[in-house]
């Protein structure tokens, strides 16, 4: 089987499932929650300082943080699922090159949670823009800060689903791998920070947030690069996993 056909192959069980609904319903109600802290939320003075300035509304609107954790989600659930329904069978014997199928199924996942990522961002602010004319303040955040926030939530939104997919893949189980991604982005950075001062910075969420215009603890490019090693170390493993070990 051609790569072509693989890739097509991976995008039709991505959208052919409720999985991409369901993730749907949680970026929807992440917008929701954020348009109800801007209508109802006040700081402790009952003043609204938290939406007065651009810095705070974009720092409201960055989603690259959030999409970077859901992809991930999106990505651990769809790599796992195939061993859990064994429809890794078929495609394994469609393809016996097993690097070219897992290849194709990264490949599919990151543009999947790059896409759901994006429409997170692009719920949130168009949330917030509906929400802020009940409040003194118009909507200060530029356009191309706005443009940043969405490239940001779409990079993140995708090295996150790689990572999701490589843990999946390596723990074959739905409930094992949502555990697992959960342990890794939760659990284990406060973890990692506390046991190696300066290493907060190399975070995903840092990371992210420099992307997104909303932290300086590092460079883009160097958070670029580092949120792609934090995808690729997981989705590397997997791999060599799959080379190894019988397919169910």
């Amino acid at each position: 089987m051609t790569m072509t056909r693989l890739v097509r192959s991976e995008f039709r069980k991505l959208t052919t499932t409720q999985m991409p609904v369901a993730f749907l319903g949680v970026l929807m109600a992440i917008a929701a929650i954020n348009a109800v802290i801007v209508i109802a939320g006040s700081d402790m003075d009952g003043s609204k300082t938290f939406i007065s300035t651009e810095a705070d509304q974009q720092s409201l609107i960055a989603f690259a943080s959030n999409g970077f954790m859901l992809a991930a989600l999106f990505g651990a659930i769809a790599a796992a699922r195939e061993y859990g329904h064994r429809t890794v069978i078929p495609t394994f014997l469609a393809s016996p090159r097993r690097h070219r199928a897992v290849g194709a199924q990264l490949g599919a996942v990151a543009v999947g949670g790059g896409v759901l990522s994006l429409v997170g961002a692009a719920l949130t602010v168009g949330a917030v823009v509906l929400a802020l004319p009940t409040t003194d303040f118009g909507f200060f955040v530029s356009a191309g800060h706005v443009i940043q926030i969405l490239a940001a939530a779409t990079y993140s939104g995708a090295a996150g689903a790689v990572l999701g997919a490589g843990i999946g893949t390596i723990v074959r189980s739905v409930g094992g791998a949502v555990t697992g991604t959960t342990l890794a982005l939760i659990i284990a950075p406060p973890l990692i920070v506390q046991s190696a001062s300066g290493t907060a910075s190399w975070m995903p969420t840092a990371l992210s947030n420099v992307l997104a215009g909303v932290g300086t603890d590092v460079s883009a490019a160097a958070a670029v690069g580092a949120l792609a090693v934090w995808a690729l170390i997981p989705a590397a493993i997997g791999l060599m996993a799959v080379q190894r070990r019988d397919v169910v």
